[in-house]
């Protein structure tokens, strides 16, 4: 629809209004030009934006101790006990669902 506005209008249109239009549209070009790189400019400078992690371990570190919080920054260890076999707490699970089921027919 624009395109064939664009072209009624040449034709219909002198010379000066044909001109102020087309300087418009380059104004406004250049503005998204403008603003698409500025924005550009923006995200790449945030997402290259990299802090060591010893600076970050010790900036929580600071804000734990100045609340008051004991901080574990240690990852868990992986599990021990091989695939199949029953765990301490499985263990556990059966025998409290088995007392369950002896005072249920109480």
């Amino acid at each position: 629809m624009f395109i064939s506005c664009s072209v009624l209008c040449v034709w219909s249109c002198d010379s000066d209004q044909v001109t102020a239009i087309m300087e418009k549209f380059e104004r406004q070009f250049e503005d998204l030009d403008v603003q698409s790189q500025s924005m550009e400019d923006a995200m790449s400078s945030t997402t290259t934006l990299t802090v060591p992690t010893g600076q970050v371990d010790n900036l929580m570190q600071e804000v734990a101790d100045q609340a008051g919080l004991e901080l574990n920054m240690e990852m868990p260890g992986a599990q021990t006990a091989p695939v199949g076999t029953a765990s301490a707490a499985a263990a556990e699970q059966d025998e409290l669902s088995q007392r369950l089921a002896k005072l249920r027919q109480m």
